[in-house]
């Protein structure tokens, strides 16, 4: 149905902007992902509603991400975003791309030896200054458009058979496990909101200065020893993340 073809109930106690945005969210799932919305002056004028109630319901679509404003254009029907449950549960990127019926990729931007030498990376992999790790920048798409920056460092004397391996083509945990005979247990993941630098923007086709989902991550084995720590940079007009909480009991 086209928003344009609905009416809005002016004598019910349902705000008008809440009513014109779930006729605009209608109006989303039945267009495609670019299409155009009406303009604010036609919404106004079929509606008989004011401009600030036609673009609180659009501001609102624009911030769930549902809309994207594009100046001089016009408001435009958004991407949606890719629910990411890894803050619940422990997947392979490409695993849980694919299980959402998704297309995922890696390019590996850098992957060498190197030593310890920020206090961060000896702090999360229980490493002293000097020790030897692997560092991997990695970039992931999905469905060919970059989604995530990926720095990672493990400790070498416990993968001393990474390097040889195609971290384009091939699972790093599925490696862990299976090519080294470890067992990941759990991982510790904080999350906090960021402006993507120059060099990050980017890669991830995205303004600098634009918002970015930074997310640390340490990955434990079954003895308790950390194997991974790692920084991601998500791009935050394509990925969202969910949390499942559960009531603490006295």
């Amino acid at each position: 149905m086209d928003v344009l073809e609905a009416k809005i109930n002016k004598r019910i106690p349902i705000p008008l902007y809440y009513q014109l945005k779930e006729l605009l969210r209608e109006h989303i799932r039945n267009n495609e992902v670019g299409d155009p919305i009406p303009t604010e002056q036609q919404l106004c004028q079929h509606f008989g509603i004011s401009r600030p109630t036609v673009r609180q319901a659009i501001s609102g679509l624009v911030a769930e991400g549902y809309l994207q404003r594009s100046k001089g254009k016009g408001t435009f029907i958004a991407q949606p975003k890719i629910n990411q449950d890894f803050l619940q549960v422990l997947e392979s990127f490409n695993r849980e791309m694919r299980d959402k019926g998704l297309t995922p990729a890696t390019r590996v931007l850098a992957k060498e030896t190197t030593v310890v030498d920020e206090d961060n990376i000896s702090m999360h992999l229980k490493l002293p200054r000097g020790a030897s790790v692997i560092y991997l920048r990695r970039l992931r798409f999905v469905n060919n458009s970059p989604l995530v920056l990926v720095n990672t460092f493990l400790p070498l004397d416990r993968l001393p058979n990474l390097n040889g391996h195609d971290l384009e083509r091939e699972s790093l945990y599925e490696l862990i496990e299976h090519e080294h005979g470890l067992s990941i247990a759990r991982a510790e993941r904080t999350l906090e909101a960021v402006v993507g630098e120059e060099e990050d923007a980017q890669l991830l086709q995205i303004d600098p200065g634009s918002a970015v989902q930074y997310i640390e991550t340490v990955t434990y084995l079954t003895d308790g020893s950390p194997i991974e720590f790692s920084q991601a940079w998500y791009r935050g007009d394509m990925a969202r993340f969910t949390f499942e909480l559960t009531k603490k009991r006295v």
